[in-house]
C-alpha cells in the first residue's frame, strides 16, 4: 500500500453510497510509478472532499482494462495546514468558529508552527493569547477538534459497516461521542438504524445472550409484533415466540421487570405495552371520557334550524339523518357510521350549516371556530369540497415535523375551536388520535364519521370500535342514496358486508359489471374495457385499477407496466427515466408513499409526473399534486410509485370515478370480505370486477379480519365508573 498527499481537484461520478470517482493532484507520493505535480483520477468511498483541504490518500495505483490508470482508496485523512500563511488561513475559515484575522495572527504569533498541536493538546492554552475570551477558546477548541477526530470516527463507522448515509447522520447527531455510544449500548440507536444492522454489529463483538441484547430484542419484538398486528399489547408467551426470532430462549421475568423500571415497557394485567402505547391509549381513555362526563345540552328551535338550512343547502332531510345532526350537535362526542350510499358527506353539510345558524357564525368566519380533519389528504380535500371550507390532514394540523417525528401543536401549544369533525376515522390509529387530544383544546364538540366496517388502521389500535363499544352516543346509517335510480355499487357493498351471495352479483348493472375470466386473460380484458373507455369518458385521472397484491402475474407491479404502456405510451416529446426496474416518464399517474407536511403532500395523494431533468440533483423528476409542484432527488424516489394500479389498502380515504377490480386465485391469500367491501366501495359512478367468479364468492365468505389486542374501551370504562 502506498500514499499520496495533495489537493482534490473536480469530481467526475459519485454513488448513493459515497463512492466517488475524481481528480487528484499529487503534491508528494511513495509510489515510484507516481510523479509529484501529476494529476491522476482516483476511486473510493469519502465522506466529502473540500478543494480548499489537503489529503492524504492511502491504497494502491492500479491499471483497470477499461478506465486505465487510478488511485484505489482504502483509507484517507485531512492534512493539518502547515507554515504561518495556512495555519491562517485555516483559522479563519468556516471550519472555525470564532476566530478572525487578527486573533488568527495573534494566536500563530504566541504557538508558531506548533499551534493547532498545542490548541488540540489544551484549550486552557488558548488563554494564553491576549485578549482570548474562554467562549472564543472554547468556540476554537472544539471547531478543531471536530475538524480532526471526525475523520477516525467516520473510518471506524465504516469499518463497523455503517454505510455513508447512516455514518453521516450519527456524526451530525453524536459527534465523536458516537464511538463511546455504541461501545456502551449500539442499541441506543434503534430508532434511527436498523435494527437487524445493530444487531449484526453487536453479535461481531459480544454474545447472543448478553443482557443489553435480550432487552433491545424485547422492545424490538414487541414493535415489530405490534405493528404487523395492529396490538396495543402483547402476552409473555407471545414475546417469547418472537424471541425466537432473534435466536434468544430463555426466562425473560428479570429482563421484563428491569424494562419496566426503565420506563421502556408498562406491565399490567399480564399485559405487556411498550410504554408510550400504553401511555397514548390511556390520554385517549382520559380524553373521551372526559367529553362523555360532560352530558347532552338540548337544541333549541332545532326544527326551526332544520328548516332553514334545508332551505339554504336545497336539501330535505330524512328522521334517520336528522336523528344523526341533531345527536352530533347535542354531544361533547359523537360517533356517525355507514358504508357507501348512506349520506355521510350530506349530514356533516347539515351539521355545519345547522351550528352556524344556532351560532349565528358568519359563512367567511367559519373557519375560525370550525375545523375539518382527517387522516389522509384526499378524504381531506373531499371534505373541502363538499363542505365548502378547508379542511386538512390531521398531520398538518398538529405542524409535524417530519425529521423528529414530533408535532408543533401538543400539550404545551394547544388550538381551540368549537366544533371539530374528524373523518375517516376508521384509519386513525392510537397515536394519532392520542397526539391530536393533547393539541387540542376539550372545551370542543367532536364528530367522528366513518365506516366501521373499512379495515382498520395501519398502525396499532382499533379506534372506530373500540369507541363504538364503549358506548359514545352512535348514530349508525342504515338507509342507502341511491345515485342513480339504478344505482348498485352502494347495495352491493352492503350485500358484500352481510355476506349476502345471489345471482345479482355477477348481473350487469348501470354502474357495475362482472366480467367472468381466466387469470390469463385479465390483462386482455383490461385493455378492451380500456378501449371503450373514451367512449364513457374514462381517462387516467378517473380510471383507478385496483387490487390486493404487488407480486405475480396480475400483480400491480405488472399491471402498472400494461397500464403505462395504455394511458401514457412513450413519445419522442416525453422525458423519461430508468430508475432499477421502473420507468418514469412526463405523464405518468403516480402515488406518493409518505407524509410530508413541508410540501402539503401525504400518504395516498395521486399526482403526475410534470418534469424529467437527469441533469439535476435537486428537480430531477417534478409531481404535480392537485395543481401544486413538488421536486424530488433522484435518492428519495423511493418515497413513490406509479398509480395506475395501487393496493386496496393504499385506496383507503379515496373515492374513484371508475374503479377496476381484477380477481383471481392467485389473490386468494389476500383476499377477505372486508378487503373486498373496502375496494368496492371507493367507486363512486361505476365498478367493474373482472376474473374468477369462484374467487369472488369465497372472498366474500371470507371472514378473515385479525382481533387485535387494545384495552381502549376498557380503559374509557374504568374512567366513566
Amino acid at each position: 500500500m502506498s500514499y499520496i498527499k495533495g489537493k482534490f481537484k473536480n469530481l467526475i461520478y459519485e454513488s448513493d453510497n459515497g463512492y466517488k470517482v475524481g481528480l487528484f493532484k499529487v503534491i508528494e507520493t511513495d509510489d515510484e510509478n507516481l510523479e509529484n505535480n501529476k494529476t491522476i483520477t482516483f476511486t473510493g468511498y469519502f465522506t466529502e472532499l473540500n478543494k480548499e483541504d489537503k489529503y492524504l490518500l492511502y491504497g494502491n495505483y492500479i491499471f483497470h482494462n477499461r478506465y486505465g490508470y487510478q488511485f484505489n482508496v482504502s483509507h484517507y485523512e485531512k492534512v493539518k495546514p502547515e507554515g504561518k500563511d495556512a495555519i491562517i488561513d485555516f483559522l479563519t475559515s468556516s471550519f472555525v468558529k470564532g476566530c478572525g484575522v487578527k486573533l488568527a495572527t495573534s494566536i500563530y504569533e504566541i504557538f508558531g508552527d506548533s499551534t493547532l498541536d498545542k490548541i488540540k493538546e489544551n484549550k486552557e492554552n488558548l488563554l494564553l493569547v491576549p485578549k482570548m475570551t474562554t467562549k472564543k477558546a472554547d468556540s476554537i477548541y472544539h471547531s478543531i477538534i471536530k475538524y480532526f477526530s471526525l475523520d477516525k470516527e467516520i473510518l471506524e463507522l465504516k469499518t463497523m459497516g455503517f454505510s455513508v448515509k447512516e455514518t453521516m447522520n450519527l456524526i451530525n447527531l453524536y459527534g465523536e461521542k458516537i464511538t463511546n455510544i455504541i461501545d456502551e449500548n449500539i442499541y441506543f440507536l434503534k430508532d434511527i438504524i436498523d435494527f437487524k444492522k445493530l444487531d449484526s454489529i453487536f453479535l461481531t463483538k459480544y454474545d447472543a445472550l448478553d443482557q443489553r441484547r435480550v432487552k433491545a430484542c424485547i422492545i424490538q419484538s414487541i414493535k415489530e409484533s405490534t405493528f404487523s398486528n395492529g396490538d396495543i399489547y402483547l402476552t409473555k408467551e407471545e414475546i417469547l415466540n418472537q424471541l425466537k426470532h432473534h435466536q434468544i430462549n430463555t426466562n425473560i421475568d428479570d429482563y421484563l421487570v428491569s424494562l419496566f423500571n426503565e420506563k421502556e415497557i408498562f406491565i399490567q394485567n399480564e399485559r405487556y405495552y411498550l410504554l408510550n402505547d400504553y401511555l397514548d391509549e390511556l390520554n385517549n381513555a382520559l380524553a373521551i371520557s372526559s367529553l362523555m362526563k360532560k352530558g347532552e345540552k338540548s337544541i333549541k328551535n332545532f326544527k326551526s334550524l332544520v328548516k332553514k338550512a334545508e332551505q339554504e343547502l336545497n336539501i330535505t332531510y330524512n328522521e334517520e339523518q336528522l336523528n344523526a345532526i341533531k345527536c352530533a350537535l347535542e354531544n361533547n362526542i359523537s360517533i356517525i357510521t355507514g358504508g357507501p350510499g348512506t349520506g355521510k358527506t350530506t349530514i356533516i353539510k347539515g351539521i355545519i350549516k345547522i351550528y352556524s345558524l344556532m351560532e349565528k357564525i358568519e359563512p367567511f368566519n367559519l373557519n375560525k371556530y370550525v375545523c375539518l380533519l382527517a387522516p389522509t389528504g384526499r378524504a381531506a380535500k373531499r371534505m373541502s369540497e363538499t363542505s365548502k371550507i378547508p379542511a386538512m390532514t390531521i398531520h398538518r394540523f398538529l405542524k409535524w415535523d417530519k425529521e423528529n417525528n414530533t408535532f408543533g401543536i401538543n400539550e404545551f401549544n394547544k388550538l381551540s375551536y368549537n366544533l371539530i369533525i374528524i373523518d375517516e376515522v376508521s384509519m386513525l390509529d392510537n397515536h394519532l388520535l392520542s397526539s391530536l387530544f393533547k393539541g387540542i383544546n376539550l372545551n370542543t364538540k367532536i364528530i367522528l364519521v366513518g365506516d366501521e366496517y373499512q379495515l382498520p388502521s395501519v398502525g396499532p389500535g382499533l379506534i372506530l370500535k373500540d369507541m363504538i363499544n364503549a358506548n359514545i352516543k352512535h348514530i349508525s346509517l342504515k338507509n342507502i342514496y341511491r345515485q342513480s335510480e339504478n344505482s348498485y355499487i352502494p347495495i352491493l357493498a352492503r350485500n358484500v358486508k352481510d355476506k349476502i351471495i345471489s345471482n345479482e352479483l355477477l348481473n350487469r348493472k348501470d354502474d357495475y359489471n362482472f366480467i367472468e375470466c381466466s387469470s390469463k386473460e385479465i390483462k386482455e380484458y383490461i385493455i378492451k374495457i380500456l378501449e371503450k373507455a373514451e367512449e364513457k369518458n374514462m381517462n387516467i385521472s378517473n380510471v383507478q385499477v385496483l387490487a390486493p397484491m404487488y407480486k405475480g402475474e396480475n400483480g400491480i407491479d405488472n399491471l402498472n407496466i400494461l397500464l403505462q404502456d395504455i394511458f401514457n405510451p412513450p413519445s419522442e416529446s416525453k422525458d423519461e427515466v430508468q430508475i432499477g426496474p421502473v420507468l418514469y416518464r412526463v405523464g405518468d399517474k403516480i402515488l406518493n408513499l409518505i407524509n410530508d407536511v413541508d410540501n402539503n403532500i401525504y400518504n395516498g395523494d395521486i399526482g403526475y409526473v410534470k418534469e424529467v431533468n437527469i441533469d439535476s440533483k435537486t428537480d430531477y423528476l417534478v409531481i404535480n399534486y392537485y395543481n401544486h409542484d413538488v421536486s424530488y432527488k433522484k435518492e428519495n424516489l423511493n418515497s413513490i410509485t406509479h398509480a395506475y394500479a395501487i393496493s386496496i389498502h393504499k385506496s383507503q380515504g379515496s373515492e374513484f370515478e371508475h374503479v377496476i377490480m381484477p380477481i383471481c386465485p392467485s389473490y386468494n391469500r389476500m383476499l377477505y370480505n372486508k378487503l373486498l367491501y373496502t375496494g368496492i366501495s371507493r367507486a363512486k359512478k361505476s365498478l367493474i370486477i373482472l376474473g374468477s367468479s369462484t374467487s369472488f364468492e369465497q372472498s366474500i365468505n371470507n371472514n378473515y379480519s385479525q382481533v387485535r389486542k387494545t384495552s381502549l374501551t376498557e380503559k374509557i370504562m374504568n374512567n366513566l365508573k
